[in-house]
């Protein structure tokens, strides 16, 4: 078994999953009323090229929106054949994040599942050969 050290795990995806998923609790335990965010123009912070959900946003309540319901993706999983959502007051580029994160999100999951029963497959077949 290997041990991951701690500079190495921060570049993790379970830290980074964990991470995201903690700054979106944070963000909703500290927005008590998401309505006024409506009209509020994003902050892109002092980077003009700055990526995220955030930039591109309508307003700050399509992000939030946005970050929630990517959370919720993430802890709860996507429903299968849904198609391409429309994030209220969000335009084609925040849409489009959404968009590429299901893309990805999926595809992780499917490759995880096939670990997961290639993994499972090859504790059967140890199992097996030593007489369980």
């Amino acid at each position: 078994m290997q041990i991951a050290d701690s500079s190495n795990q921060k570049h993790s995806l379970l830290t980074a999953m964990n991470r995201f998923v903690g700054a979106v609790d944070n963000m909703d335990r500290t927005v008590m009323v998401p309505s006024l965010l409506r009209d509020v123009p994003p902050d892109h912070g002092d980077d003009p090229k700055a990526e995220g959900t955030a930039r591109g946003a309508a307003d700050m309540y399509g992000s939030y929106v946005l970050l929630k319901s990517i959370r919720n993706d993430m802890e709860w999983g996507v429903p299968q054949g849904e198609g391409r959502r429309k994030v209220g007051g969000a335009d084609g580029e925040e849409a489009d994040l959404e968009t590429q994160f299901h893309f990805h999100l999926n595809g992780l999951h499917a490759v995880l599942s096939k670990l997961t029963r290639k993994a499972n497959t090859l504790t059967n077949r140890y199992k097996e050969e030593i007489g369980c």
